[in-house]
């Protein structure tokens, strides 16, 4: 097996830092969080399958639509304080 030099220099830092028990600990926890990852992306697809099999496919539009509720929903947090609640107008952190 050959892993990227910087890689190995990270984990290392991480094993002298107490971040991880051992290399072998550190590569396992990887590889499960990538599983995860890759279980959950699988089931991502599968439910957006099914859900188009029963509305017929999901357009740009509709998606593009669906970002900018998102986005006017979003509460904005910098530097621990919020600069932007998406209730704008409703209160003090709000667009007045």
């Amino acid at each position: 097996m050959t892993v990227d030099a910087d890689l190995i220099a990270a984990v290392q830092a991480a094993v002298a830092a107490g971040a991880a028990e051992s290399t072998s600990a550190w590569v396992s926890d990887a590889l499960r969080l990538k599983l995860d990852h890759d279980r959950r992306l699988r089931g991502i697809g599968d439910f957006i399958a099914a859900y188009e099999a029963e509305h017929g496919e999901i357009t740009e539009e509709e998606m593009e639509a669906a970002v900018r509720r998102a986005r006017e929903r979003a509460i904005v947090v910098r530097g621990g304080k919020v600069v932007r609640n998406g209730m704008a107008g409703t209160g003090p952190t709000g667009a007045e």
